[in-house]
């Protein structure tokens, strides 16, 4: 099998170090390059506590796409910086998977029209952990049935975006089956700003940030007399790594903008 050549940034990231163990436990993955703020010049080997590879390490991503052949970018850094990777990644002949959440409706937009153009394909997803995607599946089609809502999603107190990606996805599909309605009592007031949550279409998030914690989410639905809880926990980043193989994989098959792993999923 045809090795795929992979320019990973953010190695040194608690997840962008996984997703080294990943390429080196997998046969058909290549590393190529590394994509970090720091350390030009540099190799990975040369880092503590990263894989050896013997692979050296750019800070100016222009630079690395231009000069580096590669199929595939995986990015998991930050909004920022993962939206400027995967547009350059793409008019670079690169195919991304992006798996920083916090882009905007018109950062996606753009990205999607440029996978358009060059006929390339993208992965976004706010979650690689496949039973977060099963989560978010089974809290659409409970939402057709309870259509009283509320999220709390819970991470580690050094993420960025709140709420969470795969708490604003969650809350897109079940916008996609459930009938508008604002949630609570209609003369509810808040003494407290923000006690309620964010408001999404009449439902509402919570962000929970506590160090200890990695990813988790509960989505939980009321009804007369009753109430349904979906929960999914990831109790370590390497259980986001079957989803990161699966999207390199998928993604040099396809020419299209995907976001979302469960597009991927059989």
């Amino acid at each position: 099998m045809e090795k795929t050549k992979i320019i990973l940034a953010g190695p040194r990231g608690k997840m962008g170090s996984e997703a080294l163990r990943l390429i080196q436990h997998t046969e058909h993955f290549e590393l190529v390059a590394c994509l970090d703020r720091k350390y030009a010049g540099m190799k990975v080997k040369d880092l503590e506590g990263l894989p050896p590879f013997d692979v050296e390490i750019f800070t100016n991503p222009q630079e690395v796409f231009q000069h580096m052949h590669a199929d595939v970018l995986i990015d998991l850094t930050s909004p920022e910086v993962g939206y400027t990777h995967a547009k350059l990644a793409l008019e670079n002949g690169i195919r991304p998977v992006v798996g920083t959440t916090g882009f905007t409706v018109e950062q996606l937009e753009e990205l999607e029209q440029l996978s358009k153009e060059k006929g390339l394909g993208v992965v976004i997803a706010p979650n690689f952990a496949v039973g977060a995607v099963l989560m978010m599946q089974f809290a659409k089609w409970a939402a057709k049935y309870f259509p009283d809502v509320e999220i709390i999603e819970k991470h580690h107190d050094q993420k960025l975006d709140a709420p969470s990606g795969t708490a604003v996805k969650t809350a897109e599909l079940i916008k996609e089956v459930r009938e508008q309605k604002v949630q609570g009592h209609s003369n509810e007031k808040e003494t407290i700003d923000g006690a309620r949550g964010a408001n999404f279409d009449g439902m509402r998030i919570h962000s929970v940030r506590l160090p200890g914690l990695i990813a988790h989410q509960e989505v939980i639905f009321g009804g007369t007399g009753e109430s349904l809880t979906i929960k999914h926990d990831s109790y370590h980043r390497q259980s986001f790594m079957n989803g990161v193989k699966l999207a390199v994989e998928q993604v040099q098959k396809v020419n299209a903008f995907v976001y979302g792993l469960e597009n991927l999923l059989e």
